[in-house]
């Protein structure tokens, strides 16, 4: 496995918890039992699983590899925008946390804000992945010399052996699981 197919795998794994997030917020719509903690847990997940584990690997690696080397048009273009889309996700979790703390405060209005920066991800990165695995992944392969993907993959898998020492993967994948188990 290369770094783009591990990074298309994690796209897999966020796209599941894309899933949850759109059950919680319909759950919340039609005033059903919701435990608001597992918004914040979901909150956990997309900071430490999809922004600084994976999101991190395409900036600082993958990204950052195609600027240098395929140029300003590309630089400008297609990874400023992605750049612009990752800062756009973090705003809406930024917000989604806001209105949890409201909620909590005794704001019932604010469930609207939940459901509107959840929603808002969801759709951000199901578009968002969409493009990487289409369009951006593609180009880096067909681009990149078979040398710069190399480089890009022992970069992105030191960054992997590192997190599996740590466990990150199993922690946000088991808590994947666990909010996935809620929704049967």
């Amino acid at each position: 496995m290369n770094a783009i197919d591990l990074m298309m795998e994690e796209h897999k794994i966020i796209k599941r918890m894309l899933v949850v997030v759109r059950k919680f917020s319909i759950k919340v719509l039609n005033n059903e039992a919701v435990d608001y903690n597992d918004f914040n847990s979901v909150i956990d997940f997309v900071r430490n699983y999809a922004d600084k584990h994976h999101h991190n690997k395409e900036e600082v690696i993958l990204f950052k590899k195609m600027s240098e080397v395929l140029g300003e048009r590309i630089e400008k273009g297609p990874i400023m925008g992605m750049l612009v889309e990752h800062d756009l996700g973090r705003l809406f979790m930024g917000n989604l946390e806001v209105a949890l703390g409201k909620f909590k405060d005794g704001d019932i209005d604010s469930r609207v804000d939940i459901i509107a920066n959840a929603i808002a991800y969801t759709d951000l990165l199901h578009r968002h992945i969409e493009k990487e695995d289409t369009a951006i992944y593609t180009f880096a392969q067909k681009r990149l010399s078979k040398e710069q993907l190399e480089e890009i993959d022992a970069q992105c898998f030191d960054v992997e052996n590192e997190a599996t020492k740590n466990r990150l993967q199993d922690k946000y994948v088991k808590l994947l699981s666990e909010l996935e188990s809620k929704l049967v």
